[in-house]
């Protein structure tokens, strides 16, 4: 592949100041990994598990109750 040459060449100024745009870049940092659950909604999943349970116990027991011959 042929080189271009640029019509352009770069000069440098022998006296006075020389400037340079800075151009915002964006600044790559290292993933941070995220909990899929809170502490919080564990905490109040585990809590109406715990309910459900209790729920389903005391069905049972009322169904044995319910379920025992009467005594005369």
């Amino acid at each position: 592949m042929p080189e271009v040459k640029s019509m352009f060449r770069e000069v440098l100024p022998k006296q006075g100041q020389l400037s340079m745009e800075d151009v915002p870049t964006m600044v790559r940092c290292k993933p941070k990994l995220l909990p899929l659950k809170s502490v919080t909604l564990e905490k109040l999943e585990k809590m109406q598990q715990e309910a459900q349970e209790v729920i389903k116990q005391q069905e049972l027991a009322l169904r044995e109750q319910q379920q025992a011959p009467p005594e005369l």
